[in-house]
């Protein structure tokens, strides 16, 4: 794949070329080619200590993994991209929020539009959201699932992905779960993931109805867990598709060597969460924000302030939990995982703009999707891009 090299220029660029020189330990930062002596970043003040009683780690933990510092793009022009969807086949979609597209990120970095999702209603916060999918039952092709935003609910469907890389296409989209409730224009949720038990797991915002979170026979502010039919998964704890409560905007969902479940949180106006999920955990919205350690409320791992994270998208990769940051711009690392009870790290702040997504890339580096054109960003010429962010190791 032909990758360049990115720089972002932006009105603050004395501040930013501070924070790179910082993180890339070099005399040129803005051509970013050279790894950084020592890690990127360091905890401000306010990203708390983890918390008080971690687990045991693995008797081979995974190797902790840090940015160097080098950051290419591999795409650019995307508009208002939400997910990233990397296919086991070597073909990558990513989907647009404001246009309803599923784009296919071709080879030599260009772009072709793989399909259109009918029932979209983008406004605010909604519109094409997350992506997952899943292979075939007999071994072929399999489904592109989505979580979109329609006229009246929420709603999660599945997709017959088509073609090869290079040419791939989706076929008319099947209802996996309709009426999950949205909200006039926030807070909609939207990340979608298979987890390491075949089920699908869907984070749902409160969509303004904040007492709704609290309520276990509501699906908002909620993380679900479903088969791949839509239906409660085996062993959910409350026996429908409810798996843990008390959310205000979940975004991001990853899986640790482990196979813990982690969580990514937008707060309200104090505290942004990582929060480790366990099946019928309350995670305490609208009753606490951050960490309260009050009695039935599960405390976050990890919490930053609204201004400095504002998280999205979420990643593992190694022994490290990768957050890409929408208000505070920055990519958000946290290690060791298998403690259960990472330190937090603050890499690229102010460099790319907003940060929505990150997967695991190949060859144990990471990718990370730019939001600057999502009404919220200041975009530059190229935004928004698909980021190779080359990682210790990788």
């Amino acid at each position: 794949m032909r990758i360049a090299t990115v720089v972002r220029a932006t009105a603050t660029a004395s501040a930013a070329i501070a924070v790179v020189a910082a993180l890339t330990a070099c005399s040129a930062p803005s051509e970013r080619t050279v790894p950084p002596s020592t890690p990127p970043g360091s905890p401000t003040a306010s990203a708390t200590t983890p918390a008080p009683t971690p687990s045991p780690s693995p008797t081979a933990p995974p190797v902790v993994q840090r940015p160097t510092g080098v950051v290419e793009t591999i795409a650019e022009g995307l508009q208002a991209p939400w997910s990233i969807l990397r296919l086991p086949g070597g073909g990558v979609l990513v989907s647009e929020r404001d246009t309803a597209r599923i784009v296919e990120v071709l080879g030599d970095g260009s772009l072709r539009v793989a399909a259109t999702v009918a029932d979209v209603v983008p406004g605010g916060e909604g519109g094409l959201l997350g992506l997952a999918y899943r292979p075939g039952d007999d071994g072929g092709a399999g489904h592109v699932y989505a979580y979109f935003t329609a006229a009246a609910e929420n709603r999660i469907v599945r997709m017959p992905l088509t073609g090869a890389p290079g040419s791939l296409g989706l076929g008319a989209a099947e209802t996996v779960l309709a009426g999950i409730p949205r909200g006039l224009s926030n807070h909609q949720g939207g990340r979608l993931a298979f987890g390491p038990d075949g089920d699908l797991y869907a984070t749902v915002g409160d969509g303004g109805d904040r007492d709704a979170a609290q309520n276990p026979d509501s699906l908002s502010g909620k993380i679900l867990r479903m088969t791949p039919d839509g239906g409660p998964a085996a062993g959910n704890p409350f026996g429908t598709l409810v798996y843990s409560i008390g959310h205000r905007n979940p975004q991001g969902l990853a899986w640790d060597a482990e196979g813990r479940l982690w969580a990514a949180e937008f707060g309200q106006d104090a505290w942004d969460e990582l929060n480790l999920i366990v099946p019928g955990g309350n995670y305490g919205w609208p009753v606490v924000e951050g960490r309260a350690g009050a009695a039935g409320y599960a405390d976050p791992v990890l919490q930053w302030s609204t201004a400095e994270a504002s998280p999205s998208g979420l990643a593992v990769v190694g022994d490290s939990l990768f957050l890409a940051a929408l208000r505070g711009e920055r990519l958000w690392v946290a290690a060791p995982a298998s403690t259960g009870a990472p330190a937090a790290e603050a890499a690229f702040a102010g460099e790319f703009g907003r940060l929505r997504d990150a997967v695991p890339g190949p060859d144990g580096e990471l990718w990370v999707i730019t939001n600057n054109t999502d009404g919220r960003g200041s975009p530059i010429a190229g935004d928004d891009r698909l980021l190779r962010v080359r990682l210790t190791g990788g």
